[in-house]
């Protein structure tokens, strides 16, 4: 088992792109963190620098106290598991899974063990005769996580594993891979872009965007007190609302008509106010100091089963969302008026797009 910590890395490939940007993190020993962020964020790019597969420009690696900069893939006792599976065609599952232990010289008894162990955790073992063809995606990547098991090492690197999987079963592998990680206590670094599985997995998100970390924390930390914009817009789904405020004598208001609110401590300039959609209620305007109320004009309804998702236009031209429970019907240009509480908003200032609550 071991720590994993990054101090000032970054990544600068030739040509000047900077691809990672002066990162620092801290990983606790058997947590389970999740890197997310948009394609092109630098979060697989840094990966691969703890993997050993990219080289750091500048900065620190460490795994377990020990720095490993310099050393081979194979010196940093850590296993990988991509989303393609890199499982070989000609080759029995149970073989894909001893390789690497073969390689190492291992006694044949301590391969059968770990292999046999391996298959077991993950429901595997009526098929350890069966070729990659002969098996499903889920399948595939179950084997291509028993290889990595079987190994024991320090820690468990995921470069979007699921990704390649249809959506049903990729619930199906989220559920396991957290039961897995839970069960062998092993420090693992997970890849994703998709901010739903992020959630459900992380003990500690990491939100990238540009080649720099956004936020850090908690998956429901950083779901409940966005630091950015760019977080507020990112995490969640449908993303926060995100409205132009004007300041007028009584304080800002976002939309015409709407509640004015006091202006948050720290604003310099103009501010933006984030609502998560779940926070606003359709109904009536009510009067009452706890609420602010904004009114809209309905641009489109997406049912999606058990909700509905309606989109809108507020007085001011910004675009707004509310979820409300159950199917509602509304006509293309109806008038609405929305409520949240006050303690539900968020505050941005507009120019850094930082937090100001």
């Amino acid at each position: 088992m071991a720590d994993v910590t990054l101090s000032g890395v970054r990544k600068v490939y030739p040509g000047g792109v900077e691809a990672v940007k002066s990162v620092d993190l801290s990983i606790a020993d058997g947590a389970l963190c999740v890197l997310v962020g948009p394609s092109g964020c630098g979060k697989s790019t840094l990966l691969r620098m703890i993997a050993g597969l990219e080289t750091v420009t500048d900065g620190m690696v460490s795994i377990g106290g020990a720095v490993v900069n310099t050393r081979e893939p194979a010196e940093r006792d850590i296993a990988m598991v991509f989303q393609n599976y890199a499982l070989y065609p000609h080759m029995s599952v149970y073989d894909n899974m001893a390789y690497g232990l073969r390689n190492r010289r291992m006694p044949k008894a301590d391969i059968e063990r770990r292999v046999r162990e391996a298959a077991g955790l993950l429901a595997i073992e009526p098929m350890l005769a069966r070729k990659p063809r002969q098996l499903s995606g889920g399948q595939r990547q179950r084997v291509a996580m028993g290889r990595a098991i079987v190994r024991e090492p320090k820690v468990f690197l995921f470069d979007e594993p699921l990704s390649n999987l249809d959506a049903k079963l990729r619930v199906q592998m989220r559920i396991e891979v957290k039961r897995l990680q839970r069960k062998l206590a092993t420090t693992s670094i997970y890849v994703t872009h998709d901010q739903l599985e992020a959630m459900t997995l992380a003990d500690l998100l990491v939100v990238m965007d540009e080649g720099r970390i956004e936020q850090i924390g908690t998956a429901m930390e950083v779901y409940e007190k966005p630091q950015t914009t760019f977080v507020a817009s990112f995490i969640g789904s449908p993303p926060m609302n995100l409205l132009p405020a004007k300041r007028s004598e009584e304080g800002l208001r976002f939309a015409r008509g709407a509640t004015p609110i006091p202006v948050p401590v720290g604003a310099a300039g103009d501010v933006l106010i984030g609502i998560r959609p779940e926070d606003l209620l359709l109904g009536q305007r009510e009067q009452r100091p706890d609420m602010v109320a904004v009114d809209l004009h309905v641009t489109g309804v997406e049912p999606i089963g058990a909700e509905s998702l309606v989109h809108g236009r507020t007085g001011a031209g910004a675009d707004i969302t509310v979820r409300v429970p159950g199917y509602v019907e509304f006509a293309t240009g109806q008038s609405l008026s929305a409520q949240a509480p006050r303690s539900a908003l968020h505050f941005f200032d507009a120019s850094s797009g930082r937090r100001l609550d």
